[in-house]
């Protein structure tokens, strides 16, 4: 049965010296490879090589906002996926206006050579090696012949935003970062798969809210609330890397569902209706 793949190539909080930052991918029947968030430095590519995916077939990049751990691996990205196809088609990067501005400084201040132009980023020769597309809260974008995606806001910074992926009658969504969202909710209702950041317990709570991010308790509620089929913990602290289920514990309150903790390397499978 065909089916969606997901990828963790990175499942680490900003802080975290055990994990790579956040990067997940979403490999979909239609042939389409999504990349949501880019982490930092070389971990994308890294840990893709370790899962065997080649740096051609990455295709579409969903940014959740604009901090370092989720979009400075982006120059890496690029040169990786423009080396394996010098000709080829650009990568597309979809993100809010707000964090393009973040992106195109990234690019000038680490890619020499390249030129920033409206619609994307061109090489010393010339060719299109990225393509940009800002999205506003609850645009639809076609990403595959059956694949699309949508994002909207979350509470963590200015414009933060989490998606919404579709695809073979599976909803697939990413939180981004965020603290208890009713949009998030509201945009998760009925999907097959919650993928949500999970940066503490409860007994951590005001250090979690200050830094704009959720408690376990938060993330079952609002797995619960949305009523999706599943739920797995992302964007880990060092002080659960190594025993994470104080982390499913306080969410397994609220939400009965399957629930698991990604790391590093971490795949399911999701059947496709």
């Amino acid at each position: 049965m065909p089916s969606v793949r997901v990828t963790f190539l990175g499942t680490g909080a900003g802080e975290s010296i055990h994990r790579a930052h956040t990067a997940i991918t979403l490999d979909t029947p239609d042939g389409t490879r999504v990349l949501l968030d880019a982490s930092s430095g070389n971990s994308v590519m890294r840990n893709a090589s370790l899962a065997g995916m080649e740096p051609q077939d990455f295709g579409h990049v969903l940014l959740s906002h604009d901090h370092a751990d989720h979009m400075s691996g982006l120059p890496l990205v690029q040169l990786l996926h423009s080396r394996a196809t010098p000709d080829g088609d650009p990568l597309h990067l979809h993100c809010t206006s707000k964090a393009l501005d973040s992106v195109k400084l990234l690019f000038q201040a680490t890619s020499p050579g390249m030129t920033l132009e409206q619609e994307g980023l061109r090489n010393s020769r010339g060719h299109q090696v990225v393509q940009w597309t800002p999205i506003d809260e609850g645009q639809e974008i076609f990403l595959g012949p059956s694949t699309s995606a949508a994002c909207f806001p979350v509470d963590h910074i200015e414009k933060a935003m989490g998606w919404r992926v579709e695809c073979g009658g599976v909803s697939v969504v990413f939180s981004g970062d965020t603290k208890f969202s009713p949009s998030l909710v509201e945009a998760a209702k009925g999907a097959r798969l919650l993928i949500h950041e999970a940066y503490g317990t409860e007994a951590n709570r005001d250090m979690a809210e200050e830094r704009g991010h959720s408690v376990a308790s938060d993330v079952g509620r609002a797995a619960a609330l949305a009523g999706v089929q599943e739920l797995i913990l992302t964007h880990i602290t060092n002080t659960f890397h190594f025993d994470p289920q104080p982390l499913v514990d306080e969410a397994r309150q609220f939400f009965d569902g399957p629930i698991s903790v990604a790391h590093d390397l971490y795949q399911v499978n999701i059947d496709t209706l």
